[in-house]
């Protein structure tokens, strides 16, 4: 699916309509049918992806426990448990990235943004600064820079780093 083709579209509906879309989903994401054909691709102990919409992207977890609408996964990465519902899980490995054209844009747009990216901005002084996205919050990104020192850094501010 072309998520970003689809918030592109979705950032011209006025806020009415996407109120009205976001409750014809919800009923979606509830529906016992689709909820059921999930279930039974699963299996405990087996190793699944899920998107995570708190970091905005992907986590590699190992599934404990099978409810009727949520299931227990433990992250391979820091055995972490969570209880999460079945409809995050990415059965088909899509990829949930989300870049939106950069036509009269400035900086990174939170939908774009995940847990772990690297980022760069200028300080006050106008230095550049690298380091990794730690948190997104409503209007900030907290970014680490050289692995101790988190800054606070508005979306408008950032711009991607991409390792060659």
């Amino acid at each position: 699916m072309k998520y970003s083709k689809i918030i592109e579209i979705l950032q011209q509906v006025p806020l009415f309509d996407l109120h009205r879309l976001r409750s014809a989903i919800s009923r979606m994401l509830g529906d016992p049918k689709r909820l059921k054909e999930i279930r039974a691709q699963l299996r405990p102990e087996q190793e699944i992806t899920y998107f995570d919409p708190t970091e905005n992207r992907d986590i590699a977890a190992k599934v404990i426990k099978l409810g009727r609408t949520r299931l227990l996964v433990e992250h391979l990465d820091n055995q972490v448990r969570w209880e999460i519902p079945l409809y995050f899980i990415n059965l088909n490995q899509v990829n949930t990235d989300i870049k939106l054209s950069s036509s009269n844009k400035r900086g990174l747009d939170r939908i774009e943004l995940k847990i772990g990216d690297e980022v760069g901005f200028q300080d006050d002084q106008n230095n550049d600064l690298y380091g990794e996205v730690i948190r997104l919050n409503p209007k900030t990104v907290t970014v680490i820079v050289n692995g101790r020192k988190k800054w606070r850094v508005p979306y408008s501010l950032l711009h991607a780093v991409i390792r060659g």
